[in-house]
C-alpha cells in the first residue's frame, strides 16, 4: 500500500511538487486542503467528530470533512469524494473562499494549508465511517461560536481558525437558508 501523498504548492495555489503526508506536516510546508461545511435547511452545521485514531486532532469536533486533494484531483472534486468516504453524504458542493494558514497541532506537527473550504446543504441519512469520524451533530452556529470560544480545545485548530476568520461567511449561509422558509 502506497503511502498517501500531498500537493505542495505555493501561496498563489500553483502545484509545486508532490510530498507524503506525514512529511508534510512534519516539515511544515505549505500544502492544498479541503474542508467542507454541511448545513441543513434550517442552517445548522454538522459537525464530526473524529476518530480517537487520528494522528492528530483525535477526538477532537470539527467541520463536516476536511481533507487534501490527490495529485490531479480538483478541490471540487476531492470535497465530493471525501465526504462521501467519511459521512456517506452525496451533495452538490460550492466553494466559498480559500486561505492559508499555519498553526503547530499537536504530535510535534504543523498544519500549513492553502486551504479550499466549500459549503453543501444537505437533508438524509449520514453514514459515518468510523475510521475516519466517531460522531457527528447538526447544531446551530450560535452555539458552535460560544462552546467553541469557552472550550477551544474541544475543537480542531483549522475549525476555530476558520469559524474566527470567516464568521460572516458562515453565518450568510445560516441566514440564506433561513431567509427561504426552510
Amino acid at each position: 500500500m502506497s503511502k498517501e501523498k500531498v500537493i505542495l504548492v505555493n501561496e498563489q495555489d500553483e502545484q509545486i511538487g508532490v510530498a507524503e503526508k506525514l512529511e508534510a506536516h512534519k516539515n511544515g510546508a505549505l500544502h492544498r486542503a479541503v474542508s467542507v461545511f454541511v448545513f441543513n435547511k434550517k442552517g445548522e452545521l454538522l459537525l464530526q467528530k473524529r476518530a480517537s485514531t487520528k494522528y492528530h486532532g483525535a477526538g477532537l469536533w470539527t467541520n463536516t470533512c476536511c481533507t487534501h486533494p490527490r495529485d490531479g484531483e480538483t478541490s471540487e472534486a476531492c470535497a465530493v469524494r471525501r465526504l462521501k468516504e467519511e459521512m456517506g453524504i452525496e451533495a452538490d458542493v460550492q466553494e466559498q473562499f480559500s486561505f492559508i494558514y499555519k498553526a503547530e497541532v499537536e504530535n510535534g506537527l504543523i498544519e500549513n494549508e492553502y486551504d479550499h473550504v466549500f459549503f453543501a446543504v444537505y437533508e438524509g441519512k449520514i453514514q459515518l465511517n468510523s475510521s475516519e469520524v466517531e460522531d457527528c451533530t447538526f447544531t446551530s452556529l450560535d452555539k458552535v461560536f460560544t462552546d467553541a470560544a469557552n472550550h477551544p480545545n474541544r475543537y480542531s485548530v483549522w475549525f476555530r481558525i476558520i469559524i474566527d476568520k470567516f464568521r460572516d461567511h458562515l453565518t450568510g449561509m445560516e441566514h440564506r437558508l433561513n431567509s427561504v422558509g426552510v
